[in-house]
């Protein structure tokens, strides 16, 4: 059973009509379709919100190429987190990663790299010997890691992802789509900042060899930060792009262009595109109260209830002021209380159409209370059965 805290949406109202001060609230804007893109797929998506705001086949299936890496370099980051693997670690390079053909750091067989210099060369230089490397020394074998790799996929909901090796040579059953891409990007930016640094580098010397970075964007637009590039003959010039101008962050995914040129122009009109027409806006902070709520048969009379997670929506621009938030609240809360479980829904619509919904969360636990509180709490709640 459900009740419309009235009190709760007035207090969301006040929120967002502090957010429409900072944003014209003149007619709505008029937003033109998306730019004519030479791509076989591609997607742009907010990397906050996930909101996708064009794209064109991208839940279908392609080969991606080298931005496979980005999944490779992922796992890396994921392993350091944890704490399995170190930066300084020594990486014997096997004579499968020193022969491993197509875009190469230039390893040498029974040599030691260090595992940082190998993360760089996979991000920066596209090596392919250096992602057979790292595979190889965190699963044992390439074959083990690609496991690793569809594991990670499946855990991030890359639905029409699957990996069978490192670095995205050709294969038959390797495939991705740009959405896929888009959620493993936003997952790298969120989940590993600290590493992600690399992927604006612009060259990397390793064996005294100056690599660039082959994201063209990186020289072209400083606000653009990331991500991958790949190229096959079967997957066409490819490019994951990653931007953030005035606190919104887009991420880009292009396949199928036909030169590297084409990969970078194109996303560049996607980028322009997003930034210009549309606009982030953070609603509530996570764990901030929104509403407190009576607590049956507890310790505490009261939990407060707030989202777990900072709760943003992506618009079009110039419509912020069609915003509204309506929370749906159990009307029956017994102890115990755990803190992080659901009690009801934040449902933002706009212009009367529900754009996100999202779980309103204990923010604090409760305790059952003793034999009297329980016993008195449930008398009340009889009677107040009786009376519905």
């Amino acid at each position: 059973m459900t009740l419309l805290i009235n009190k709760n949406i007035a207090t969301a109202l006040m929120i967002f009509s502090a957010i429409t001060t900072s944003v014209s609230i003149n007619a709505a804007q008029l937003i033109p379709a998306a730019p004519k893109i030479t791509a076989t797929s591609y997607i742009i998506m907010d990397a906050d919100t996930g909101t996708v705001i064009a794209e064109k086949k991208s839940q279908q299936q392609f080969p991606p190429a080298s931005l496979t890496k980005m999944m490779t370099s992922y796992i890396t980051e994921y392993e350091l987190t944890k704490g399995n693997i170190s930066l300084d670690d020594k990486v014997l390079v096997s004579e499968n990663a020193w022969s491993t053909e197509g875009s190469r750091m230039f390893i040498k067989e029974g040599s030691q790299v260090k595992l940082g210099e190998l993360l760089k060369g996979i991000i920066i230089q596209s090596g392919n010997d250096a992602s057979v490397a790292m595979a190889e020394y965190i699963a044992g074998s390439e074959s083990a890691f690609a496991s690793l790799m569809n594991q990670h996929a499946k855990l991030l909901g890359m639905d029409n992802t699957f990996f069978s090796n490192a670095t995205g040579l050709p294969s038959e059953n390797h495939y991705s789509s740009p959405y896929d891409l888009a959620k493993l990007s936003r997952a790298i930016i969120q989940k590993f900042p600290q590493h992600y640094g690399i992927y604006s580098e612009k060259y990397f010397t390793y064996n005294n060899i100056r690599q660039p970075n082959r994201n063209k964007l990186l020289w072209r637009d400083k606000t653009v930060d990331g991500l991958k590039t790949g190229h096959t003959n079967a997957a066409g010039y490819c490019l994951v792009a990653s931007a953030k101008r005035d606190g919104m962050r887009l991420i880009t995914v292009v396949l199928g262009t036909k030169s590297e040129e084409a990969r970078a122009r194109e996303s560049q009109k996607l980028l322009a595109y997003g930034f210009r027409f549309y606009r982030t806006h953070q609603l509530y902070e996570a764990k901030k109260q929104l509403s407190l709520v009576r607590v049956w048969g507890g310790q505490e009379s009261t939990v407060r209830l707030g989202v777990g997670n900072a709760l943003s929506v992506t618009i079009p621009r110039g419509q912020a002021k069609g915003l509204k938030a309506t929370m749906d609240i159990n009307t029956e809360v017994r102890a115990p209380v755990v803190a992080g479980q659901s009690y009801g829904v934040v449902r933002i619509s706009l212009d009367g159409k529900e754009v996100k919904t999202v779980p309103l969360v204990a923010l604090n636990s409760v305790a059952e209370g003793g034999f009297f509180k329980k016993t008195w709490d449930g008398i009340v709640l009889f009677f107040i059965g009786l009376l519905q």
